[in-house]
């Protein structure tokens, strides 16, 4: 006799969710790179938008996941942390767009070489939460590798930053220190989901 559905343990696929989450951000990601490499792209912009609508609908999925469920592969406050850290990341990118817009200053050379990092970072983690879902090769020098993009991804921002010392607009001066911090933070977030990322590997080890 088979046991009733109630009594069987729910297992919804939670790293399938968070890496469909992820593979979401990573397009959302490399068209904010397509963005600012183009000077303001609106079509790109448009997908920055679109893919973060569909991400957030994910994000809410996993949750509901997560709720449903007795096992998981990862420690749920590690999956919900994680889920929450990446959701920054493309939000924070679909207002530096919108802040783009309002200011009336397109994305420059800097903006593109930080995005280009941040999108780099981003398949990065990618690769690492497909290793932890795959049970192969070592997730965290996958980790590791997104905290290095970010690494250079800073080095840009203070470059960016230090040569607006010779610009003498005063407007275009404020609107490309909003776009490079920006781009800081969300970099930051990449750190946070990254390092999240190491301590649920060690754990689970």
């Amino acid at each position: 006799m088979s046991r009733p559905r109630w009594l069987l343990p729910a297992r919804p696929d939670i790293l399938g969710l968070l890496r469909h989450q992820l593979a979401l951000t990573a397009q959302g990601m490399d068209a904010f790179a397509a963005w600012a490499a183009a000077g303001g792209d609106a079509q790109a912009a448009a997908t920055v938008h679109a893919v973060e609508h569909e991400a957030d609908v994910t994000k809410g999925e996993l949750r509901s996941a997560l709720l449903a469920a007795f096992v998981t592969p990862l420690d749920p406050e590690d999956v919900f942390t994680l889920s929450r850290g990446i959701d920054w990341i493309l939000n924070h990118a679909k207002d530096t767009i919108a802040e783009s817009e309002v200011m009336a200053c397109p994305p420059d050379g800097a903006t593109a070489a930080m995005a280009a990092r941040l999108a780099e970072a981003v398949h990065h983690i990618d690769d690492a939460v497909e290793r932890i879902a795959e049970r192969s090769g070592d997730a965290a020098a996958c980790a590791d590798a997104a905290v290095k993009a970010e690494r250079r991804l800073e080095k840009a921002y203070r470059a960016a930053m230090g040569a607006l010392t010779e610009v003498a607009d005063v407007r275009a001066v404020m609107g490309r220190q909003e776009l490079y911090r920006r781009c800081s933070r969300m970099g930051e977030s990449v750190v946070d989901v990254a390092e999240r990322l190491i301590y649920a590997v060690l754990k689970e080890n």
